[in-house]
């Protein structure tokens, strides 16, 4: 079903989809567009996403049991942009015992003592499974860049401080996708891409909803006076990182029926690529099972406990 559909699903990924970083610019993405769209397609756009959470955990099922390739999803945001959801809804079908999401707050003072990658190696996923980033290693270029007191605490020697160090950790961050690439990980990486005029509507519902004051924290708001700095951060990491073993989506946000549309479909998409089937059995296997349902066969009627 999905390789008769690979041109179409191509072809509704080719705007978001970042391989190649040269000339990125993230102004150019428009965080209100579904791909032509309208509010009124939301029920269908909602049968599709069940079709491809169907497909994906099929998919799923075939890569635990080959269990050759890993699958990386790398989910980066601003607040409110709805990475949470999107991670809840698109993996809803999934089967939890070959699904880990991981998410990435504060360093602890053991994590400071290592080097900026060392918390998130430490959670890759094993092969057959799917490991999810919420939030990464990408912080490093990110807040950390913004907030460069963070980057005091990180007890670098103040020799490797110098103007480049934002380069040289998106060239590090490269080259291990890279390596990562190389051992049978697909890596697929999440920008949600939400527009500030829409992350204060959200903001403004969590505090006037009793049930979504727990997702409020007063410093998101504070955040939002960096702004360009962020969005200058996030174009220049997309810029050094996209590559076609690791490529970006940069993935419209503001509305959240679209957004996991274009997630869905990008992790099909990729999925799909792997050429994952159940595990073939060789001739003395099978004979083994004959033998087996011999056996079985041979027991007569279920035994019943006395």
């Amino acid at each position: 079903m999905i390789a008769a559909d690979r041109k179409l699903l191509d072809a509704f990924l080719k705007p978001y989809r970042v391989a190649d970083g040269k000339g990125f610019r993230l102004a150019k993405h428009d965080p209100g567009d579904t791909h032509g769209l309208r509010s009124e397609h939301k029920g269908q756009a909602a049968q599709l996403l069940a079709r491809g959470i169907e497909w994906l955990a099929e998919a799923q099922e075939k890569l635990y049991a080959q269990d050759r390739w890993g699958v990386l999803l790398v989910f980066q945001a601003m607040d409110a942009a709805g990475k949470d959801s999107t991670i809840k809804h698109v993996m809803s079908g999934v089967n939890p015992q070959g699904v880990h999401v991981t998410s990435f707050k504060a360093p602890s003072s053991e994590e400071l003592d290592h080097d900026f990658l060392w918390r998130c190696m430490k959670a890759l996923p094993e092969r057959g499974r799917i490991g999810i980033f919420n939030r990464s290693y990408y912080e490093e270029v990110l807040v950390v860049r913004v907030h460069r007191e963070i980057l005091a605490r990180q007890k670098l020697p103040p020799s490797l401080v110098g103007r480049k160090l934002w380069k040289e950790r998106c060239e590090d961050i490269a080259s291990v996708e890279r390596y990562l690439a190389r051992n049978g990980y697909l890596i697929l990486k999440f920008f949600l891409n939400v527009s500030r005029d829409e992350q204060k509507k959200r903001f403004l519902e969590r505090l006037d909803e009793p049930e979504k004051h727990w997702k409020f924290e007063p410093n998101d708001v504070r955040e939002r006076t960096h702004w360009d700095a962020y969005m200058e951060a996030y174009e220049d990491a997309i810029r050094r990182t996209a590559a076609p073993h690791a490529p970006w989506y940069v993935v419209p946000a503001d509305a959240k029926w679209f957004t996991r549309l274009v997630v869905a479909a990008a992790i099909v998409a990729g999925m799909d690529r792997l050429d994952l089937a159940f595990p073939a059995v060789d001739a003395a296997v099978r004979a083994e099972f004959a033998e087996c349902r011999r056996l079985l066969a041979g027991e007569g009627g279920t035994s019943r406990r006395a």
